[in-house]
């Protein structure tokens, strides 16, 4: 198995680790202070996923968010960038939903696509989440890698961490 550690988590509370599992799997793993249920909410409610899924450090502002998360419902967020005068748009649908536990969806923005699996597990009040992405072959999973875009979840789930504390406080962001 090819199993190779892509970043180094930055010096936080909360480690993100972001592996490659084998020619075509990335796995990013990370432990969240906050009950599934809260995590789960933060990944499928469009006005929670604003908050804390665009890098800051991409220089990306989040436009738009649909997101009809169920099992077939699909999804189309779209993105500006000041280097672009079009936005851009990532889309797809949901392939399995099972509250608060797991969610499988597509990225058909490309031939190149993967299909993304987060799982999450709750122990004492945490929650560990792992996520895969799988790509089509192992020259798709090169080129997202070269592209740098599989290096924004790090900064990605350091953003839903904070997000995650205000809803543990049950006060609004």
């Amino acid at each position: 198995m090819d199993q190779t550690k892509l970043s180094e988590p930055a010096p936080t509370k909360s480690r993100t680790d972001v592996n490659r599992r084998s020619g075509r799997e990335l796995v990013i793993t990370r432990t969240f202070d906050a009950p599934a249920h809260l995590v789960f909410e933060a990944w499928t409610k469009p006005e929670l996923l604003m908050r804390w899924w665009a890098p800051k450090s991409f220089g990306i502002t989040f436009l738009s968010c649909e997101a009809d998360v169920r099992t077939g419902g699909t999804y189309r967020f779209v993105f500006g960038h000041p280097a672009s005068e079009q936005p851009v748009a990532f889309f797809g649908r949901y392939i399995e939903v099972v509250p608060p536990t797991r969610i499988v969806w597509t990225n058909e923005e490309s031939e190149d696509g993967s299909v993304t699996t987060v799982t999450l597990t709750e122990k004492d009040g945490k929650t560990h989440l792992v996520l895969s992405d799988l790509f089509p072959s192992k020259d798709a999973l090169d080129a997202a890698i070269d592209s740098g875009s599989q290096g924004a979840y790090p900064e990605q789930f350091e953003e839903l961490d904070a997000l995650l504390s205000v809803l543990r406080a049950g006060t609004p962001g």
